[in-house]
Parts: C-alpha cells; sequence; structure tokens
C-alpha cells in the first residue's frame, strides 16, 4: 500500500517530477561519475572532447538512474518497512510500481542505444551488463540472502571505471582494471559503516547486511581488510607507467588517513564502544571524500607527468 488515498496521476506536477528524478537516486549517480570522468582524462592523457566526456555523463546517468528505478521497483516492499527509505516514492505513492518498472526499463533501453550510436557499443555493454548486475545479480538475488551481498554486488557501481575508459579508447587497459580493483575494495568499507548504522533497519526486514548477523568486531576488522587491500591496489598505477608523483603522493596521503579512520573504527569496536561513540559514520563520510579525491588525482596527474 501506498502512504495516501489519491492516485500518483493527481499529484501536482513539480511533485511527480521530482519524484522520477528521486527514482534514478542523484546524489548515488554523482559518486559514480566521480569516478568515470576523471579515468577519461587519463585515458586520453590529457583534456578528452569534451562533447563525448557529455554524452558519457548523460548515458552513464540514465542507465544507472534505470538501475536505481528497477531497484525501488524490486524493493518496494522491504522500503515501505525501512525508516531510511519510507519517504521514497513507491512508499509514498507519488509513483506507481507500474510507473516505476516502465520508468526503469524506458531509461535502460535508452541509454544503452546511446552508449552505442553516440559512444561506441564497448561502452554501451558495459553499461548495460553494470545494470544487470545490479537489478539481477545485487537486488533479485545477493542481497536478501547472503552477507556478501555488497561485495559481490559492488561490481556494478565499478563498471563506471570501464565505461570512462572505453568511452576514450574503445579499448581495455591494465589502468581501469587497477581503478576497477579500487572501486571493487572500496565499496564493502564504504557501505558496512553506513550498514553498522542503520543495522536495525536491515534486521527488520531480514536483510543479512554484514552487520546484522556478525558483531561489530568482526565487522571493523572486515574493514581493516579491505581497506588495506584498497589503498595497496591504488599504489599500482604509478609501478606500471599509468600514473606519476602527483597521484602517488596523493593516494599515499588519502589512503593513509583512511586507514587511521578504519583501525579507529576497529580499536573502538574493540573496546565494545557501541552508538553514538562508535562514530562509524565518520568512516562513511570520509569515504565518499576520499574516492573523490583520489579520482580528481587521477585526472590532475596527466598535466603534471
Amino acid at each position: 500500500m501506498t502512504g495516501t488515498d489519491q492516485s500518483p496521476a493527481h499529484r501536482p506536477l513539480g511533485a511527480r517530477v521530482m519524484a522520477f528524478v528521486a527514482l534514478t537516486k542523484p546524489r548515488i549517480i554523482e559518486l559514480l561519475l566521480i569516478t568515470t570522468v576523471p579515468v577519461m582524462f587519463l585515458a586520453q592523457q590529457g583534456v578528452p572532447d569534451l562533447t563525448l566526456v557529455l554524452l558519457t555523463c548523460v548515458g552513464g546517468y540514465l542507465s544507472a538512474g534505470g538501475a536505481n528505478a528497477l531497484n525501488m521497483y524490486i524493493d518496494r516492499d522491504i522500503d515501505a518497512l525501512m525508516d531510511r527509505t519510507s519517504q521514497r516514492p513507491l512508499v509514498t505513492g507519488m509513483v506507481s510500481p507500474r510507473e516505476c518498472l516502465a520508468f526503469g526499463i524506458t531509461l535502460a533501453v535508452v541509454s544503452t542505444l546511446l552508449f552505442g550510436l553516440a559512444v561506441n557499443w564497448l561502452s554501451a555493454w558495459l553499461s548495460l551488463g553494470a545494470l544487470l548486475f545490479y537489478v539481477v545479480v545485487y537486488t533479485m538475488i545477493l542481497k536478501r540472502r547472503t552477507s556478501q551481498n555488497i561485495v559481490w554486488g559492488g561490481i556494478a557501481g565499478c563498471l563506471p571505471v570501464l565505461i570512462g575508459w572505453s568511452s576514450v579508447t574503445n579499448s581495455m587497459s591494465w589502468a581501469p582494471i587497477i581503478l576497477f580493483l579500487v572501486m571493487f575494495f572500496w565499496t564493502p568499507p564504504h557501505y558496512w559503516p553506513l550498514s553498522m548504522k542503520v543495522k536495525e533497519d536491515y534486521a527488520r526486514v531480514g536483510v543479512p547486511m554484514l552487520p546484522v548477523v556478525a558483531s561489530n568486531k568482526v565487522v571493523a576488522k572486515q574493514i581493516v581488510i579491505y581497506s588495506w587491500v584498497m589503498v595497496g591496489v591504488s599504489l599500482l598505477l604509478t609501478p606500471l607507467g599509468y600514473t606519476g608523483w602527483f597521484y602517488t603522493a596523493v593516494a599515499l596521503l588519502a589512503g593513509g588517513f583512511w586507514l587511521w579512520e578504519a583501525h579507529g573504527l576497529q580499536n573502538r569496536a574493540k573496546a565494545e564502544v557501541t552508538g553514538a561513540k562508535l562514530k562509524e559514520m565518520r568512516l562513511f563520510h570520509w569515504s565518499i571524500t576520499y574516492v573523490s579525491i583520489l579520482f580528481v588525482a587521477v585526472a590532475v596527474d596527466p598535466f603534471l607527468r
């Protein structure tokens, strides 16, 4: 049931438009674009064609937006029961399930055709693969079945790195693969602190996020392990010749601060600190800053070599 008796079609136009925008989860897509555009600069070893950048961003937004809309369609039952998702458009009744499904499929088709016809078909298939992986593998298969859901489901969020590279070169290389792996190992320690904060929400609807099924000590230990691997992988670009001193310095400084925060969270978890004093959201917020700084360095580095 929706949160209102009035049909979605009779809602104010402005509110309806904003509801459809909300279906795409714009804040999440911002992060995906932050990892796409800098890789285009790295692939070009300078400034890529700005029209190509625009087309890639539009295609990426539409593809990720379609995936997010389909995710909300599938998860509308549990979204209605979780505090953090209780105001999503399907829950409030601003958009009907049928409209959401049609919207998501339309964005998927349009984004794939845009990539294929205006960028290249390698980018189109990568984009479609990311969408299908997020919707089918993560949302439909993994999310409600395993505590490793975000580990493997996070692959969908790593693919924009490959798309950014392929949009410029129409090929693959070790550089985007390394950055793909950085994002792969970044995703769990990025999302698990948030899951620690809202684990009661996930527990209520039976979604086995790691903090729901494991103690804070176990989760914090996993965060530290993934963090060390992530920082180590991020430093591989320079010895392989893709980046220089600037990227290396930024990766070391930003990665070092990440590890400081990760170990701080682990120490508090070991001391059995709970509630606000656990400060798990400090690492979550820093994780977004970290990936932004790292990928800005990816974009800037070619100009300083």
